[in-house]
């Protein structure tokens, strides 16, 4: 009984000493100074930046080569990746079947010139007898009818032929313009169905376009560079990665029409490609200059947070209170990035410690070792 009362006497005083030694513990302020660093926003002058778009390389000029008759491919005349000239010969299927065709199509036309020929004999005859009325007019008629449809047959015949004589033609394959083969897609003895299969792509590659699409809200400047007698060569540029193609481009065409869908159009430019660098199907960056025509403001992009798609800056105001503020971006220049709307020149905002601000808080301002 007398060991629980001294344990119990000890317990309440370590409680009484805990209690005081928590009472004596300094409070930390609620509303202590959040060190950060800050920057004065300031007007970078004209900024010279670029706009970079998604783009294609296409050819100007592109075309399938696919048969017009069916058989076996009999010779390959070039070899793949060659520069063709237009009306060179590509491919040559089997003749034998068309020329045959062709041959019993002359035939039916030496018939059917001997037919035009009795015809037009027995009509002169008949005629000469019916002036002298020894004849029946009917057989007058019918003479003259079979020699119409004698001539209707030979007419026909001579469209056979032609027609047999075009297969012949297309078992023969040429070039449709001057430009870069591919890859046969048919080798010798394969064969081909006429208008399916694909036997190769012939292209065009100097000069090569570059396809992409730009939003609606563009259309206008667009069209000024387009029309724009003054445009500077270094005006569109095209990048892979880091990589910059050395020659610039020129605007060629806008797209007709805006696509409903999207509201976006498209725009194309050419690239000169005599090193032949470029190839049809790449993918790459269009680069278009753009100089701000009025002085922009820009801030380092650290600065910025992202919230559900919108971006704030926190703003210094009175008694180093900060307050978050809604910008719009424009286009990011290395480490900083050009403010559409949201600040003003003049006005400081905080570039390092925004993770451990809130609407409100007190900050202690250091401006050391920050560009502005």
């Amino acid at each position: 009984m007398i060991i629980t009362r001294v344990s119990i006497f000890s317990l309440f005083l370590l409680l009484l000493v805990a209690c005081k030694s928590k009472e004596q513990a300094p409070t930390a302020p609620m509303n202590a100074a959040i060190p950060v660093k800050v920057v004065q926003v300031s007007e970078s002058g004209n900024a010279t930046y670029y706009d970079e778009y998604p783009a294609t390389l296409v050819p100007l000029n592109q075309s399938e080569i696919r048969p017009q008759v069916t058989g076996y491919i009999t010779g390959i005349h070039f070899k793949d990746g060659d520069k063709v000239g237009k009306g060179q010969k590509l491919y040559t299927i089997d003749q034998q079947t068309y020329q045959a065709n062709y041959e019993a199509a002359l035939a039916q036309v030496a018939v059917q010139e001997t037919n035009v020929i009795k015809a037009q004999k027995d009509a002169e005859r008949y005629h000469a007898l019916d002036k002298q009325d020894a004849i029946a007019r009917q057989q007058v008629d019918y003479a003259d009818a079979a020699l119409a449809a004698a001539q209707k047959q030979l007419a026909a015949a001579k469209a056979q032929a032609n027609a047999v004589r075009a297969n012949v033609g297309f078992a023969t394959i040429y070039a449709p313009f001057s430009g870069t083969i591919g890859i046969s897609q048919v080798r010798l003895g394969t064969s081909v169905v006429a208008g399916q299969t694909i036997l190769n792509t012939v292209s065009t590659d100097d000069p090569m376009a570059a396809d992409f699409v730009v939003d609606q809200k563009e259309i206008y400047r667009f069209s000024k560079l387009q029309s724009s007698k003054g445009l500077i060569d270094s005006t569109f540029s095209l990048a892979f990665g880091d990589d910059v193609y050395p020659q610039h481009g020129k605007l060629q065409i806008i797209d007709r029409a805006v696509d409903p869908q999207t509201g976006a159009i498209k725009v194309r430019l050419i690239f000169p490609n005599n090193n032949h660098l470029l190839k049809a199907g790449m993918s790459g960056t269009v680069r278009v200059l753009n100089a701000a025509s009025s002085r922009s403001t820009m801030i380092p992009y650290k600065a910025v947070t992202e919230q559900l798609g919108e971006f704030f800056v926190y703003v210094v105001g009175d008694s180093s209170k900060v307050s978050q503020r809604r910008v719009s971006l424009s286009t990011q220049i290395g480490a900083n990035v050009l403010i559409k709307e949201g600040l003003q020149a003049g006005e400081t905002i905080v570039v390092e410690g925004v993770q451990n601000l809130r609407e409100g808080a007190v900050v202690t301002a250091d401006t050391s070792n920050v560009k502005k």
